[in-house]
């Protein structure tokens, strides 16, 4: 799809620049901020019984946390080592032992007492276990029982009443690539990944806008570019390795744009712990940070393009790169009379950004002749995800910030796995190398000699709400199997996923540790199985970072847990019980074997079958995608897409409220407190002129609520811009409105309408209609 190859890592520049340090007193002293040493620390002294073990994972695996692509201590982007607290914090999880017997087997009643944190720290699932309904612990099986009670199960079942679902927890390519071939051998579509929740919309919409599901660009694009603009992502919290390529990119000046409800801390300064400079002094990122509204972006980006339209009326050519659009881009006219349509007044109302801030940076870009967009989940996880996304592609192609060197548009994934999960068919709108269309089906059909069935697997949301279907019908949702994931932490309003989860027949947990819902009842049985890590799966396994580099991580040598296995291998056994007579169909012999088929199966992933070591690496696509404006579309073009502006339904006087992380990975938690504000996990960010107008004082007790749920907390006042607040996910999913998708991409809406008062004002009522009353107001106004 590029012609160009990535080039490797650069040099850092090692001479001091003070102009960026934060302070003049070493360490950060008496400031709110990470401590990285020790942390680092903590990390060794928890993996003192395995530590020879816990230091060849660092050097020589690569990183099961975010999806920078760390390999050993090194990258593709900077020369040197790299390790961050987000990875080490992650380290334990491969090197504890086994769980003891008399907790493996303790009371039912005493494990749900145990927070998810807790449960992490009890040790690896030993082997695999049983409940079935009126037992109060599990039971011990062996592997011959738990996989044929699972697939008697299946036989009896209709395809379309059992699903599949894998998380990101360090899973390889090799794994996701199994069970979605599993999955559509078993006749089921019924298929799904943790992506969903987090970027589906970022590959629905740089698919409809650009022809692709991945990162345009590189790491390296950032250092030099013009400007760098994070939309939407606390990078500096959610993937810290990511604080050095911004420290270069300062360093060769490029400016570096901040767009978010809440300032965050992290991307102001931060000390990085592997630059000497910076660990010492500080760094200084953000050169200019835009407060918008929760779900304001759509109209903040209109009101940058519809600036840029005004300055070509003036000045021709001042403003879009006419010769890119000439060439590579269709809609123009369309994107055009939409963005003008608006008024000032309402993109300003949206967005929360006065006109002349959108003018500002409209005419920043405008005079840049490069960019990078990065976003995450402040983009992604709303009803209007898709929309956000090809919003930010439309202002890229308008610039002609696509296809070449310091350009382009970043989805940054949050975890090391996510990004090959679609891309190996592990999800119901995919095929390895393309969608779910006819013409895909018959081709990867072909491959695996047995057809694909042809109608639409559900998401994850809908494959839960299923189980509440009625006994007779179709789709009812009688068998999940999942791979890792706690949708009782991770999808809205937990208490009706726990009727969800209450409500199938039997639920398979696959995975190296207990979390909260591995408790939850079941019809006839709760089965777990001992899964093994990324790094003790024999031959291997690979994963793709977010600017598509795909890694080859080894087989380790170390302790195990006796009766885990791989997870790839798993299902391949699965499979062979259900249908015992077209075992050829599926039997893997080994990894080799695997990725000698996906590199027909996905024709991007061709080299695949030549990483066998350590250190091997390719990147598929090449450099950049669509270079020198060639988009992989039918007419080799990409589509400007006008794009309405959202209602943001926030009534008067009420706020908009939306999910953040602490310190933590994913929904596993590693500290009550977040090092970067100093919140506490039961914390409400809010504006401090917000706590006035209502008479709510910094640390006050304070409710949250709405017809989905009530969070209680206290108020802490941050930088925040007024009219929202934000709260720890997923302590806040109790607020968030239960089975409302994006209609294109089908993520979780994570934002909702919200009322806030003072503790004692919402108990003084709560035996009166004042609390309903005021709720019912909520969404009439909404409505």
């Amino acid at each position: 799809m590029g012609k160009t190859n990535h080039t490797g890592p650069i040099k850092l520049l090692k001479k001091p620049s003070p102009d960026l340090w934060v302070s003049k007193i070493p360490f950060g002293l008496g400031k709110i901020k990470p401590h990285h040493i020790r942390d680092t620390m903590k990390v060794v002294w928890e993996n003192r019984d395995n530590l020879p073990y816990a230091t060849r994972i660092l050097t020589k695996g690569v990183c099961d946390g975010c999806a920078l692509g760390v390999q050993g201590l090194q990258d593709q982007t900077l020369q040197g080592p790299h390790l961050c607290t987000t990875r080490l914090n992650v380290l334990r999880l491969n090197t504890m032992s086994a769980m003891k017997e008399n907790v493996v087997h303790a009371d039912i009643e005493d494990l749900r007492k145990m927070s998810s944190t807790e449960l992490r720290k009890l040790g690896r699932i030993p082997y695999p276990l049983i409940r079935r309904p009126g037992e109060n612990r599990f039971r011990r099986l062996s592997w011959n029982e738990a996989m044929e009670t699972i697939a008697t199960k299946m036989k009896a079942l209709d395809p379309k009443q059992f699903a599949f679902y894998l998380t990101s927890r360090g899973i390889t390519n090799e794994s996701y690539y199994t069970a979605g071939k599993i999955a559509r051998f078993l006749g089921t579509n019924n298929i799904d990944n943790a992506s969903r929740i987090c970027h589906s919309p970022s590959k629905t919409a740089l698919n409809r806008s650009l022809g692709i599901g991945a990162s345009s660009c590189n790491y390296k694009d950032w250092i030099g570019t013009d400007v760098l603009v994070f939309w939407g992502s606390v990078a500096a919290n959610n993937q810290p390795v990511s604080t050095k390529y911004m420290y270069a990119a300062k360093r060769k000046g490029t400016k570096i744009i901040i767009i978010n409800p809440y300032h965050e801390p992290s991307m102001d300064n931060y000390w990085i712990p592997s630059i000497a400079e910076s660990a010492l002094f500080g760094t200084k990122i953000a050169d200019d940070v835009y407060q918008v509204n929760i779900g304001g972006d759509i109209a903040f980006m209109h009101g940058i393009m519809k600036h840029w339209f005004e300055m070509e009326d003036v000045t021709p050519g001042s403003a879009i790169d006419f010769d890119f659009i000439n060439e590579h881009v269709n809609g123009y006219k369309e994107l055009k009379d939409k963005a003008i349509s608006y008024e000032w007044e309402q993109l300003v109302q949206s967005s929360g950004i006065p006109k002349e801030r959108m003018i500002e940076l409209a005419e920043l870009l405008a005079k840049s002749n490069s960019a990078v967009f990065v976003w995450s989940m402040g983009l992604t996880q709303h009803r209007f995800g898709t929309d956000n996304i090809s919003q930010v592609a439309n202002l890229a192609m308008l610039r002609g910030f696509i296809g070449r060197e310091n350009c382009g548009v970043m989805p940054i994934r949050g975890h090391s796995g996510v990004q090959g999960s679609g891309e190996m068919g592990a999800d119901p709108f995919v095929l390895p190398g393309g969608s779910m269309n006819e013409q895909n089906r018959k081709r990867v059909g072909d491959i695996w000699g047995f057809d694909i069935p042809d109608w639409q697997g559900d998401i994850v949301g809908v494959s839960l709400e299923n189980a509440l279907l009625p006994e007779d019908h179709e789709r009812k949702l009688k068998l999940y199997y999942m791979s890792g994931g706690n949708f009782l932490e991770t999808m809205p309003n937990p208490d009706f996923v726990k009727e969800c989860l209450e409500n199938m027949d039997i639920r398979v947990h696959q995975d190296i540790i207990f979390n909260t819902s591995t408790f939850v009842d079941a019809k006839e049985a709760v089965i777990v199985l001992p899964a093994m890590t990324r790094y003790e799966q024999p031959g291997g396994g690979t994963s793709t970072s977010t600017e598509r580099m795909v890694y080859f991580s080894p087989e380790i040598k170390g302790p195990r847990i006796e009766e885990a296995r791989p997870e790839w291998e798993i299902y391949v056994d699965l499979a062979k019980r259900v249908k015992p007579d077209d075992t050829h169909l599926v039997d893997f012999k080994d990894a080799y074997a695997i990725r000698d088929e996906i590199a027909k199966a996905a024709p991007n992933y061709n080299g695949i079958q030549h990483l066998k070591n350590s250190g091997d690496v390719f990147q598929w696509g090449g450099a950049w995608l669509c270079e020198d404006g060639v988009c992989p579309t039918p007419d080799g073009k990409g589509n400007l897409i006008p794009i309405e502006l959202p209602e943001l339904r926030k009534p008067e006087g009420h706020f908009y409220v939306t999910t953040r992380r602490g310190k933590q990975f994913n929904s596993m938690i590693y500290s009550d407190t977040d090092p970067f504000n100093d919140a506490d996990r039961y914390d409400v960010l809010m504006n401090m002129e917000d706590g006035e107008k209502h008479q709510i004082n910094e640390g006050d007790a304070i409710v949250v609520y709405n017809h989905h749920g009530t969070f209680n907390g206290r108020a802490k006042f941050v930088s925040l811009k007024s009219g929202n607040i934000e709260v720890h996910w997923p302590e806040g999913n109790a607020l968030i409105p239960k089975g409302v998708y994006e209609e294109h991409a089908g993520i979780p809406e994570y934002n909702t309408a919200v009322i806030v008062e003072k503790a004692e004002t919402y108990y003084a009522h709560k035996d009166t209609k004042y609390v309903e009353k005021r709720v019912e107001e909520l969404e009439t106004e909404m409505s």
